[in-house]
């Protein structure tokens, strides 16, 4: 009998090592290590791969093309970040915090297919049959047409789809809860995930069926696992939300068949996860204004413009090291803007407590921010509020100058159609100008500081700004 080899393999990045080591050196991580089996068949090396020896056809590059097939769910935030539905034949991932919503809008997803007369398989590796259906009544889809299969062997749900009638979406709750019998190894250990992974992937493009894989994410919000496997799936979206509010967001971060900055909003109920029609007015809701501090950026999310607010206090510090405290957006971007400030606008800053929070728990990515978030610290440190009725937008460079951003038009129109008058910002085009909205054109930070501390100065706090 041959003896069987091993490998020690890295949980958190899958790098391959002959022999233990307490710290892996690809991803830095300390005592992820952990000896697995090395067996042939689906993911292993090319040494124990067969060929059949068939060459394959070639086609040449000119030629018609057709438009993949979707499977458009009815649900238009997630059809948003999908690129229109789901494409038969694809593989997608997505990821969240336990509890987030997951199961929850992938069963109302299926629901929906279900009702329209499509083929809907649910593989819960994680939950019984009867908690599924438990779950279901309680979301009022208990009569829905969805087939649901407890199981965790990739061998036997390969076998149950392709029995029978071809289904047109799968299903799979959760990826790091199957193993095959191909590796001699622990389920969620690298060499399965990956291996269930490309058998699942195989059989989404032999058979033309949509599979959707639940993955668990790491204490870093990344899907855990291989990275690999976000190569090998056609579309890895994540699912984000904060406890203390109710509304979550589907971010799409790939996306071989669409946009890959698109976002879905929705709101969690006692009856599941309903779509926000209008996400500024669920940001804006309940606004503190009047207060300083407060200010209103006119984002982008893809293709969508959104309002959200933006929140500073800046205090004094009783401390030799002032604290910074950031909810939402880069804090190497806050540190960046706080040195703007010191340096190109004589704002004396840097000594106090500063704490920046994106009201309702969004997360921004985009440095269009820049303008709003030194409004908002110097609206806090002068004691100055800003108008009710404005919007910010406007990348700051590190010379003090603030720079135009894409998609200018989209903001002015979805400010305006919440009902604000005014808007500041860089250099616009003579387009969009024309917006109907007031517009304050700045080339440089130091002119919105200095209007904006004239208000503060009338509150007797002038000897911050010089």
């Amino acid at each position: 009998m041959a003896k069987s080899k091993s490998s020690f393999i890295c949980q958190a990045c899958g790098s391959v090592y002959p022999r233990w080591v307490g710290r892996c050196e690809s991803c830095g991580e300390w005592n992820t290590i952990v000896e697995e089996l090395v067996d042939s068949g689906v993911g292993a090396g090319p040494k124990s791969a067969k060929a059949n020896g068939r060459p394959t056809t070639l086609v040449p590059l000119a030629g018609e093309t057709e438009s993949a097939a979707r499977v458009v769910t009815g649900i238009a935030e997630l059809d948003r970040v999908t690129g229109g539905g789901f494409v038969m034949g694809s593989t997608i991932l997505v990821g969240g915090d336990p509890g987030i919503g997951k199961s929850t809008l992938l069963l109302q997803a299926a629901a929906a297919l279900g009702d329209g007369g499509k083929r809907v398989i649910y593989v819960s590796g994680e939950e019984a049959i009867a908690q599924v259906r438990l779950r279901a009544q309680r979301l009022g889809l208990g009569d829905k047409l969805v087939h649901l299969a407890a199981e965790t062997n990739v061998e036997t749900i390969l076998a149950t789809l392709e029995h029978g009638e071809a289904p047109d979406l799968v299903i799979i709750d959760s990826i790091q809860t199957l193993w095959t019998d191909r590796v001699e190894s622990a389920p969620g250990t690298v060499t399965q995930v990956r291996t269930s992974a490309q058998a699942l992937t195989r059989f989404a493009k032999k058979s033309g069926a949509a599979v959707v894989l639940v993955g668990h994410v790491t204490k870093d919000g990344q899907i855990a696992g291989p990275r690999v496997v976000e190569h090998m799936v056609d579309a890895v979206l994540y699912f984000e939300g904060d406890a203390s509010h109710t509304f979550r967001i589907l971010r799409g971060v790939k996306n071989r068949y669409g946009a890959t900055d698109e976002i879905g909003v929705f709101e969690m109920t006692t009856l599941g996860l309903a779509q926000v029609a209008n996400p500024s007015a669920l940001f804006l809701d309940q606004r503190d204004e009047g207060a300083a501090g407060s200010a209103v950026f006119a984002g982008m999310e893809g293709t969508r413009p959104i309002l959200i607010e933006i929140q500073a206090l800046v205090a004094p510090s009783p401390l030799g090291t002032p604290r910074r405290a950031v909810v939402g957006w880069d804090s190497s971007r806050l540190s960046m803007i706080l040195a703007v400030l010191e340096t190109r606008c004589g704002v004396r800053i840097g000594a106090n407590d500063i704490y920046l929070n994106v009201a309702g728990g969004l997360k921004i990515n985009e440095p269009a921010a820049d303008i709003a978030v030194a409004a908002a610290l110097i609206s806090s440190l002068t004691d100055a509020p800003l108008p009710s009725d404005s919007v910010y937008f406007g990348e700051v460079s590190l010379a003090g100058g603030i720079r135009p951003v894409v998609h200018a038009g989209l903001r002015l129109r979805e400010a305006q159609k919440l009902g604000f008058s005014a808007v500041s910002t860089g250099r616009l085009t003579n387009g969009d100008k024309n917006s109907g909205l007031t517009v304050s054109e700045f080339t440089n930070l130091a002119e919105l500081v200095g209007r904006i501390a004239a208000n503060g100065r009338r509150r007797q706090q002038p000897a911050e700004v010089e």
